[in-house]
């Protein structure tokens, strides 16, 4: 038995629940002559919701594919190997439910090797070797492919990524070695390191073709018969495949020194993943590909025995399962069919809310306002956007005249709203203005009609305590902006009713938001731990710290902007009002900071100005400022800041606000755009100590987002 064998065999011993993929050989004949050729397929067996993975019998099975086609090679049976995926899938990467229970440093060891062991013989066997990235490929689904002589890729691929710098891990199958040494280091940077810490952005099949990564590309329908005619061409010698040399001097240099520049601006040296993938980027600039293997196999041992890494798998587990099955939800049969939507308002909020129903539901949306100038501004907006659409090739003509055709405006409410299933308001954040929207809009609407209301902060009770019927009002918060921040908070008010509140649920759905289930609570879940954690940092700064000393004291956060660049976007008069929604709620926590106050009044837009392109604080801000003496430093500030943020967190689920930790860190990842390696904030929290600190305990079990014990 094979050192590789034996090493697979003990690893997925450590992996009794894995979804295990088959890799099934078969032989065709080439076209034009070329001789025969064998083609393997990798497949779990299950449909394309189900991506292709590999955990170590997975890697098994490719292993002893490989034998076999190893040995028909060097016995000259067949003249080159090619490797694709079943249906829409190429493969998506390690099995990282695996990677969860990992325990050992060895163990941890023995997942890089194992993988490298097996993909590294592709590129050594007697005959040439082709990828066809047919589908989805991700993680070791690309990095098989580039130990392949040859790649082709599909026009239709959806997403194809090295996204393990995004979770808490490096490429540790090859890539890291691999792809520099392909398509250059800046080329390979910008996959592995930029469009990793950019939200795990993907690439589509025609940027993986002009990158480099794939030699050829092919139309989906009949992108494995086309890819195999350029394999016969390929190896009869009637094509040659060029690629451009890859400079290896200071360009290389350069690259690396950009990936830092990039990882230092997007985490701040909070998470290491970054860091040692371009240290092995950087060492493989001499091409040393098994030198640059043991360094992926120890990064990746290290990482997986790291917290950061645990806390991304936590985060990606929570976006992926915990967000398709939202804790407290009613069940989906009583849920109502929603027909037609009506909008009070036509601001831009209500515009945006518009846009989104009528792309996600494609059923009448009418939009209601005060004058017929607001109304006509509010179709014109979301006519507008349809066009960019258009525009882009997101939607065609005949889609476009659908979707402008069921938008419209009126003033009459009953004229509107007579027929809608679902009404949701978007107006001034006042409790007096939404009460009497929603008492207009009771009168007019049908029985079953539900009344949602985008409120930041405010009750939805106290929303609903006038009507006939408050038990068909819910909350329904989304975050700003609409059409990119997936979470939707649904509110249940004290008198929402289960069949009001599964119809809530099953819109979100269709819109294709992360709904999580909060109780009617002051600000709900996002907002009030901004708040708390803004309210903060404004303390600090109204005591006497100096604006850039708190900003830079949470920079280890690794957050997506600092508080005040986040309280620019937010709107100072926004977060004033929240604050003060708080205030009058929990006064003993909450405050209003008379700087802050200053700053609306003054009607800045907030702290900083950007002429030169960088946040430089505003003279005029800096002029209204009145600070106390109280001068901290940034570990102090930091400390300050997360013992408040841990405390509102242990009341808000004493308070029953949210079922669990892990709905606060779904809310902050998907409404506030809280990294993955801090798992939101909840494992943070607990692996710096501040949990233990400040509640005597820590949010978590050991395990849940850490290293089992």
């Amino acid at each position: 038995m094979s050192s590789t064998t034996e090493l697979l065999k003990g690893a997925a011993e450590l992996f009794p629940g894995e979804v295990v993929t088959q890799a099934h050989v078969r032989h065709l004949d080439l076209p034009s002559g070329a001789g025969r050729f064998a083609l393997i397929t990798l497949d779990n067996g299950l449909d394309h919701t189900k991506p292709t993975t590999f955990g170590p019998q997975s890697l098994a099975n490719l292993n002893a594919a490989i034998d076999q086609v190893e040995k028909e090679a060097s016995d000259g049976a067949i003249t080159g190997v090619g490797i694709t995926g079943k249906p829409f899938i190429f493969a998506v990467g390690a099995d990282l439910k695996g990677v969860e229970l990992l325990g050992r440093h060895e163990d941890a060891l023995a997942i890089g090797k194992g993988g490298h062991d097996v993909f590294r013989r592709l590129s050594g066997l007697a005959v040439p070797t082709f990828a066809y990235y047919n589908g989805a490929a991700m993680g070791g689904g690309v990095e098989v492919g580039l130990h392949c002589t040859y790649r082709t890729v599909s026009t239709a691929i959806p997403a194809f990524s090295l996204p393990e710098v995004f979770l808490g891990l490096v490429p540790g199958w090859g890539g890291c070695a691999l792809l520099p040494n392909l398509i250059g280091a800046d080329r390979a940077v910008s996959v592995i390191i930029e469009n990793s810490l950019n939200q795990n952005r993907q690439l589509k099949g025609r940027q993986v073709y002009e990158l480099g990564i794939a030699d050829a590309i092919f139309e989906g329908a009949d992108f494995l018969e086309q890819s195999l005619t350029w394999t016969a061409a390929v190896l009869k010698g009637e094509l040659a495949v060029e690629r451009p040399t890859v400079d290896r001097g200071d360009a290389w240099d350069q690259a690396v020194a950009r990936g830092r520049a990039v990882a230092d601006s997007k985490v701040h040296g909070a998470a290491p993943a970054a860091y040692r993938a371009l240290n092995i980027i950087a060492a493989a600039k001499d091409g040393d590909l098994s030198a640059g293997f043991d360094a992926e196999d120890q990064a990746l041992a290290d990482l997986i025995m790291g917290d950061e890494l645990r806390s991304g798998i936590y985060a990606f587990n929570l976006v992926q399962k915990r967000a398709k099955r939202p804790a407290g939800a009613p069940d989906k049969s009583l849920a109502r069919p929603v027909t037609k939507v009506g909008v009070v308002g036509a601001g831009l909020m209500a515009s945006q809310l518009a846009l989104l129903f009528l792309r996600r539901l494609e059923v009448p949306v009418v939009l209601t306002d005060i004058d017929q100038e607001r109304v006509d501004k509010g179709v014109g907006y979301v006519h507008a956007e349809i066009e960019k659409l258009l525009g882009k090739g997101r939607v065609n003509q005949d889609k476009a005249n659908r979707l402008k055709g069921l938008v419209s405006g009126v003033l009459d409410k009953a004229e509107g709203f007579a027929d809608a299933d679902f009404i949701i308001e978007a107006v001034f954040e006042e409790i007096g203005v939404k009460q009497q929207v929603f008492a207009e809009v009771e009168a007019v609407a049908p029985a079953h009609a539900i009344l949602a209301t985008n409120t930041s902060s405010l009750s939805v009770t106290e929303m609903a305590s006038k009507l006939k019927h408050p038990e068909r009002v819910v909350g329904f918060h989304f975050f700003n902006p609409v059409a990119i921040l997936p979470l939707l908070e649904i509110v249940r008010g004290e008198q929402t009713d289960d069949a009001s509140l599964a119809t809530a649920f099953g819109v979100a759905r269709k819109l294709k938001k992360t709904a999580v289930l909060v109780k009617d609570a002051p600000a709900f879940v996002v907002n009030r731990i901004l708040t708390r954690f803004m309210g903060e940092i404004q303390n600090v700064i109204d005591e006497g710290t100096p604006v850039e000393v708190a900003e830079r004291a949470v920079e280890p956060l690794g957050l997506p902007m600092s508080p005040l660049v986040l309280l620019e976007l937010v709107g100072p008069a926004i977060g004033l009002h929240v604050s003060e929604t708080l205030n009058r709620a929990f006064p003993e926590r909450f405050t209003v900071s008379q700087n802050l106050a200053a700053v609306v009044k003054a009607g800045k837009r907030g702290f900083y100005v950007h002429d030169s392109g960088a946040p430089v604080l505003d003279p005029e801000v800096a002029a209204l400022l009145q600070q106390g003496d109280t001068v901290l430093t940034e570990e102090q500030t930091r400390e300050r800041v997360l013992d408040a943020v841990a405390q509102e967190i242990g009341l808000m689920l004493d308070e029953g606000v949210v079922a669990e930790a892990q709905d606060i860190d779904l809310c902050l990842i998907t409404g506030a755009g809280w990294p993955f390696h801090l798992g939101g904030i909840t494992p943070y929290l607990d692996r710096s100590g501040v949990s233990q600190r400040v509640n005597g305990k820590p949010f978590l079990a050991q395990g849940v987002a850490s290293v089992p014990a």
